[in-house]
């Protein structure tokens, strides 16, 4: 599935975490980014703001913005 995906891709030590590191990391894979860019996103997907991406809020994510898993799919 298209979440476990991102989820082991992004999340190097395998906790199904996303951090802001892991996530700027995987976003490199498909072009530049800057730290902002990534700053923002994570406090758009980080709801409880603990510094991670759980595969919870990831769900949350994708399920408000269909379009965007759709293209996820394409890549993954």
């Amino acid at each position: 599935m298209v979440k476990r995906r991102l989820a082991s891709i992004t999340s190097a030590n395998g906790d199904g975490r996303i951090s802001a590191s892991e996530l700027g990391d995987a976003l490199q894979m498909f072009g530049c980014v800057t730290e902002e860019e990534v700053r923002s996103m994570m406090s758009e997907i980080d709801t409880n703001g603990d510094g991670y991406i759980s595969r919870e809020e990831y769900i949350d994510f994708t399920a408000a913005n269909r379009g965007l898993k759709k293209d996820l799919a394409k890549i993954f």
